[in-house]
């Protein structure tokens, strides 16, 4: 069963995601040369916990920190460490989330550190661009997949705009959530329209694509966490949770 939230609790989420966007916000100001991705976790767990919230991340499954930090080929759930300092050059994507009156916010973006190569700046251009036309596949009546095919389709067209290729991570991709940070249903990021659920109002998706700059492959690290590109490859990783209304998307964990 896929959870349909009333609109008072839409409201609670969205308090979550003003958390979680406030967070993302606080991380991207102090991302640069010289400051570890385990200060980056700091900066975000003390924004969460100064709004009264809880890091979502922080003892999932055993997960230690309360941001995935994943560089340069690590696609997602990277841990962050303070052994890992940033350097000039590289791409970060940040996921967090934040737990409120038992409500979840679940976002992520790519940051860039110091200077940047026009690769990789298109990489998390399209990226982002594909989200942003999941988002507006959030219609009431939809199919689940025409999100999935929506966000395919983005990224094919930023193919041709940039005149190369994308890998679209197949193993990862969005989900559920709501009164739980991980639900049904599963959101591929690429397939065929018109199937799966039809989208009903009161629902609630975290839409998150993730592209390579080589193969869609990927390699879980021995930490059991990192998932990594299989040809070393750069990735960018962005999400929004986005809400089911009568007048379309509403995105939760967009900034205020």
């Amino acid at each position: 069963m896929i959870e349909i939230k009333t609109p008072t609790q839409l409201e609670a989420m969205r308090a979550a995601g003003l958390v979680v966007a406030k967070a993302l916000a606080n991380v991207a100001a102090q991302a640069r040369a010289g400051v570890s991705t385990a200060e980056l976790d700091e900066i975000a767990e003390q924004t969460i916990r100064d709004a009264g919230a809880v890091p979502s991340f922080k003892g999932y499954h055993g997960f230690p920190a309360s941001i995935c930090a994943s560089v340069n080929e690590q696609i997602v759930h990277g841990i962050p460490a303070k052994t890992q300092v940033l350097a000039d050059g590289d791409l970060i994507s940040v996921d967090c989330g934040a737990i409120l009156d038992d409500w979840h916010g679940d976002s992520a973006v790519t940051l860039f550190v110091g200077s940047i190569a026009d690769t990789e700046q298109a990489l998390s251009d399209a990226t982002r661009a594909s989200m942003e036309a999941g988002i507006k596949a959030v219609t009431p009546g939809a199919r689940l997949t025409d999100i999935s095919h929506a966000i395919e389709t983005s990224v094919h067209a930023s193919e041709r705009a940039h005149g190369r290729s994308y890998g679209i991570v197949r193993e990862y991709g969005g989900h559920g959530i709501g009164s739980a940070m991980h639900m049904d249903p599963f959101l591929p990021n690429y397939g065929k329209p018109g199937k799966g659920p039809r989208l009903r109002v009161g629902m609630a998706i975290a839409i998150e694509p993730m592209l390579t700059l080589g193969t869609e492959e990927t390699v879980e690290l021995e930490d059991g966490w990192t998932v990594v590109t299989a040809d070393g490859s750069r990735a960018a990783h962005w999400e929004h949770t986005v809400a089911v209304t009568e007048d379309g998307p509403w995105v939760l964990t967009a900034p205020e």
